[in-house]
């Protein structure tokens, strides 16, 4: 692939897809944007896979390395039936492309006409025990023409909840963000409640963390086009914060390796409690939803879909069990009826005390 003065790659002279360098002056991102993104992608990717070895101790995971077509390759690393994750994926990818697809598009439609260049990882963890949650990770960095931004989160969906936890895994993030921007935190953790709501069913997935997208030098740090929801509204009252690109770097850098601290100590403190069939046929049926919401809601799935990746890598998020009920009631009273009722209701987890 040819690159021009600053780094950047081109067209080149057989036509092969190559890419042109942004230009929003002012804010124009290091000419080793690409390689920089690309080479922490990859660095917290082995280190996530080689803290969940460690802490399954008996299941590896297998890594297939991948080519995109038209421009791009990825790693994909599954873990399966080990003594902790059922199973679960953590994944790298690098893609390139002619113009941005239709899910972009309509958030973004400044893009429009421009080449691409798009890198992330990606994670879904499916434990065995129904007292461990499954978690999602996902950072990426998006270039096209002149644009360009970075988005992600981390999010923790339990099937028998506790308070602790859930305070665990939000002060954690909160503080990995508040170093960065005090209202990272407030903003990105209501963004995220709105994000993981399965709207068909009127409920969240989880417990939620933190989500952000399209951030970049423009100041705002809340960008759909909703305007009256808890996360816009509460953004408007913030207003623009100034950033750098370095600066939202640095930040998606902590938020990444917030993960292990996040997660490890949960994981540590249900994997041993022991479970019934009950607790094992309630955990497949709420991953049920998760399945919904990663096939009718997800943006990385959408993503994916459209720009014509890896089918396998994309789709390792979904669970290999789970089961749908129709009509299905848990019995006033029971942890089954607490989790809806009482932990899928948004909260201000990172200020309660345990």
């Amino acid at each position: 692939m040819g690159r021009n003065s600053d780094n950047r790659p081109q067209e080149n002279k057989n036509h092969t897809l190559l890419l042109t360098p942004p230009v929003n002056a002012g804010n124009i991102p290091p000419v080793d944007s690409r390689q920089r993104v690309k080479q922490f992608m990859q660095k917290i990717q082995d280190e996530i896979c080689t803290g969940l070895e460690r802490l399954d101790g008996e299941a590896k995971f297998h890594e297939d390395h991948w080519e995109r077509k038209a421009g791009g390759e990825g790693r994909t690393r599954v873990i399966r039936e080990g003594r902790v994750f059922e199973q679960g994926g953590v994944n790298f990818s690098e893609v390139w492309g002619d113009t941005l697809p239709p899910s972009i598009l309509t958030q973004r439609p400044e893009a429009a006409g421009h080449q691409f260049f798009a890198t992330g990882t990606s994670m879904v963890l499916h434990p065995r025990n129904p007292y461990v949650p499954t978690v999602h990770l996902n950072y990426r960095y998006f270039e096209a023409g002149p644009i360009w931004w970075f988005g992600g989160g981390a999010d923790l969906t339990p099937y028998y909840a506790f308070a602790e936890d859930a305070v665990h895994f939000h002060q954690t993030y909160k503080a990995a963000c508040d170093p960065h921007h005090p209202e990272y935190y407030p903003t990105f953790k209501r963004w995220c409640d709105e994000y993981f709501h399965l709207r068909h069913r009127q409920e969240q997935r989880g417990i939620g963390g933190i989500f952000f997208d399209y951030q970049d030098g423009s100041g705002n740090l809340y960008v759909t086009s909703q305007t009256d929801t808890p996360a816009a509204l509460y953004s408007q009252q913030v207003g623009k914060v100034t950033r750098t690109w370095s600066d939202l770097f640095a930040f998606v850098q902590s938020c990444g390796q917030a993960f292990l601290p996040a997660y490890l100590p949960i994981v540590n403190r249900r994997q041993e409690t022991e479970y019934s069939d009950r607790q094992r046929q309630f955990q497949l049926y709420r991953r049920g939803r998760y399945v919904e919401f990663n096939l009718v809601y997800d943006r990385g799935t959408v993503f994916g879909l459209q720009t014509d990746g890896r089918a396998e890598s994309i789709l390792m998020s979904l669970p290999p069990l789970t089961r749908w009920e129709y009509g299905y009631q848990p019995e006033p009273g029971t942890p089954e009826a607490q989790l809806t009722e009482i932990f899928l209701q948004p909260q201000d987890w990172a200020s309660k005390t345990i």
